[in-house]
């Protein structure tokens, strides 16, 4: 009998001998024969059967022999910038392989304790994107709707765990790579204060910064991993020696209101709300804090002198062979190229004064929880526009390693489209095991639904809509959208760069919308349609006015009315009041 793919039922099952390693390890690897040909991009190497069978057998013997481990039985994945002695480490670049002789330190340690490697994971190119399309090796999805980016860069590793293949996977995190995927497909996703599990062995993305992490379906399965690989390596230059720092998680952190972005997402604001609501009612106390200082330092890994530490991992193909980098990926390593001595040591210094605002913070509080990410993206929508949205990504994660914080994601339920949403608990440097605790007890208390069943949408099949005037909710044509069953996900603002109208002689009272250098934000609601609703909705409009492209508040792009500039002939401009509602009522005043 296999037991369920869990670290703690497997060890349980095999070391008591109701089955046997050999027999998890078959199972294994008949799903992962299945999945293959439901999701292809997962593996990079998959190990042969006979390879896998003689480890696990290996295992059967040393628990014969008497030996005790920890981790008896149970298979795992390593994302492809970690080192498997004799297979290759490929990075997610072809022209970057090589075949390393000795594993991993974390690796060895894991095998040492009884686990059995099935192979290594596909990832975002040098662990560059926290969003997993970024492989020659093709682009993993979201297991539970395979429109939607896995997350990455640990795609492949955060799947492989989703979707039952293993019990744990090893990925990495630099600005969030392990805790985004995590997110996204409704697991936990453990990283460590820097040092505390050694790097040696692993494919640089920040070597100041880079920690290995691991995915998995629990905080109890993240513990036993923890135990087996957490340890001072001397042969690791970045490993550090520290006494775990106890807290009780009482004083919650939390961003300001104005400070909690989801970019549109209606679904990612509502699910945090509810955890922040499951928060206070287990008895935390929740705490607003300042997010620029943190948002500051965020801004240094991409925006500031840490980035040369990516060229500086792939300088000589960079240098001999640019054409093998994937282009987004190349285009980071090259900005790295401007850095100067002058812009490190500057860096350094403002991120100095940040660590101290940070250390700061934690005599107020004893942990941050944050939304992981503030909203996940189609494959599809992420590919027309990979930077803005993989950066938006990375909102809530860049700047913990760099203030050197230890961070545990943990689910916090899903959107009806099917992918996950969650919350990262976040504490100083050797919070770990606090963290853990702290996100068993959550987990425990928020009773979460299992996962839902599986979407699947070919397309990028829905289109969000921003309007201004006539369509807004109680105006005369919002029964345009209703009749197509439109959603609303968010009220918002456009950025600060348009002016509006009341267009003369328009029935009903519309207003028209014009971008402009010298604007102002403007009240809109954000709706999303079937593409199908969507363009028999574009063909009721008529001229003067279109839809176009109109950028939010918080930068992202949706589609929205515009005008041609003949709709301001004798209008009049009502930019300084906001919105649209705030005309209309203007006019039900006296002398209005």
């Amino acid at each position: 009998m296999v037991p369920p793919f869990n670290v703690q039922a497997i060890v349980a099952a095999v070391t008591s001998g109701q089955t046997s390693a050999v027999a998890v390890a078959r199972e294994a690897l008949a799903r992962i024969n299945e999945y293959a040909a439901v999701q292809p991009a997962v593996w990079i190497t998959r190990l042969a059967e006979d390879a896998v069978l003689a480890a696990a057998a290996q295992v059967d013997a040393r628990l014969a022999a008497g030996e005790v481990l920890p981790l008896a039985g149970v298979p795992f994945a390593i994302k492809d910038n970690i080192d498997l002695a004799g297979v290759p480490t490929t990075a997610a670049c072809p022209d970057f392989a090589y075949v390393p002789n000795t594993s991993a330190q974390v690796v060895a340690r894991l095998i040492a304790a009884g686990a059995i490697a099935m192979g290594k994971t596909n990832l975002d190119q040098f662990a560059t994107g926290l969003n997993g399309t970024r492989s020659p090796y093709g682009a993993p999805a979201c297991v539970f709707n395979r429109a939607y980016v896995s997350g990455g860069s640990s795609s492949g590793s955060a799947v492989a765990v989703a979707a039952g293949l293993v019990a744990f996977s090893l990925g990495t995190d630099t600005a969030g790579s392990g805790r985004v995927p995590a997110a996204f497909n409704g697991l936990v996703g453990f990283k460590p204060t820097k040092g505390r599990w050694s790097t040696s062995g692993l494919v640089p993305a920040c070597r100041t910064l880079d920690c290995i992490t691991v995915l998995t379906h629990s905080t109890t399965d993240a513990r036993a991993v923890d135990a087996a690989v957490a340890g001072f390596d001397a042969a690791d230059p970045y490993s550090r020696s520290g006494e775990d720092r106890p807290l009780v998680a009482t004083r919650i952190g939390v961003p300001m209101p104005g400070q909690r972005l989801f970019l549109g997402d209606a679904a990612a604001e509502r699910l945090y709300e509810q955890a922040l609501i499951r928060l206070a009612a287990d008895g935390a106390d929740l705490i607003e804090i300042d997010m620029e200082p943190l948002r500051e330092a965020a801004m240094l890994l991409y925006g500031g002198p840490w980035v040369a530490e990516r060229t500086a991992a792939a300088l000589p193909l960079l240098d001999e062979r640019p054409e093998a980098i994937d282009p987004t990926v190349r285009a980071i390593m090259e900005d790295g190229r401007k850095v100067s001595g002058v812009d490190v040591f500057r860096g350094q210094y403002r991120l100095a004064e940040l660590q101290r605002l940070a250390e700061a913070m934690w005599r107020d509080i004893d942990l941050l929880a944050l939304p992981t990410a503030p909203t996940i993206y189609r494959i599809a929508e992420m590919r027309a526009a990979p930077v803005a949205l993989n950066s938006n990504l990375g909102l809530y994660t860049n700047f913990v390693n760099l203030l050197d914080m230890a961070a545990l994601a943990v689910p916090a339920g899903w959107r009806d489209n099917g992918t996950g949403f969650g919350i990262t608990l976040i504490g100083p440097a050797w919070s770990d095991l606090a963290l853990l605790d702290a996100g068993q007890a959550y987990v425990t208390a928020a009773a979460l639904p299992p996962p839902p069943p599986l979407h699947i949408e070919d397309s990028m099949d829905t289109v969000k809509l921003a309007v201004v005037g006539a369509h807004l909710e109680g105006m005369p044509l919002h029964r345009q959208l209703t009749s197509r069953n439109a959603r609303l996900i968010a009220t918002t603002t456009t950025a600060p760069s348009y002016r509006l109208y009341a267009m003369a002689n328009s029935t009903p009272p519309k207003p028209a919308l014009i971008h402009s250098a010298e604007g102002s934000a403007i009240a809109v609601e954000v709706y999303e349609l079937d593409v199908a609703a969507f363009g028999s909705f574009v063909v009721e409009v008529s001229a003067p006015l279109a839809i176009g492209s109109v950028t939010l508040a918080d930068g992202t792009v949706v589609k929205g009315f515009v005008a041609e500039p003949r709709a301001i002939d004798g209008a009049t401009d009502i930019t300084d009041l906001g919105g649209w509602r705030a005309y209309i009522d203007t006019l039900s005043r006296p002398g209005g």
